[in-house]
């Protein structure tokens, strides 16, 4: 008895995988060269106003934490977003593109719009996933997911569809669909 329950536990290890909170390759082997860590758990609460200080989990730029009671539209912006808001898209299994371009970057502001329209689509026909602007990067680009940032001097296309394959995998309210 104790051989055949040592074996079910073996098979079961082996069928259920690694105990990582990362799902195995995901995007496939193409994938493997890029890391997308999730970020410590914080609280997913509302605050009271859309401009305050207490937003987010302490990271730059946040992708996970206290955010605004309202979301944004996924649509691409030409001007910069409160983070409080986007983070709230982010809550919802949303992408979020930013990039920090004061001199401007209508090329690689492309990349992240075809980027944009890989994600996922909701039930009303929207891609689930916002580009705007955002000064405070500390790279020219980023590309977040809930509790993923993936940081970028230069815009890499192969990089953004592997993010995008675990669109939804962490998020506290996964699938909810954009307003256009």
């Amino acid at each position: 008895m104790p051989r055949a329950l040592s074996a079910l536990l073996f098979s079961l290890f082996l069928a259920c995988g690694s105990t990582n909170d990362d799902p195995p390759n995901p995007g496939g082997e193409a994938c493997e060269k890029y890391s997308f860590p999730l970020s410590d758990t914080s609280s997913a609460s509302h605050v009271s106003s859309c401009s305050s200080t207490g937003c987010g989990n302490g990271e730059n730029p946040p992708n996970s934490g206290m955010h605004c009671p309202t979301w944004l539209s996924c649509r691409s912006f030409d001007t910069e977003q409160p983070r409080c808001s986007w983070i709230h898209n982010l809550e919802h299994g949303h992408a979020v593109f930013l990039y920090n371009c004061p001199e401007g970057c209508p090329d690689e502001v492309a990349k992240l719009e075809a980027a944009q329209a890989q994600a996922a689509v909701g039930s009303n026909g929207v891609h689930r996933a916002l580009v705007a602007p955002d000064s405070q990067l500390p790279k020219r680009f980023a590309a977040l997911l809930w509790r993923r940032t993936y940081l970028m001097d230069a815009v890499d296309p192969d990089a953004l569809t592997c993010l995008l394959a675990l669109q939804d995998v962490d998020a506290g309210e996964p699938g909810l669909v954009c307003p256009p």
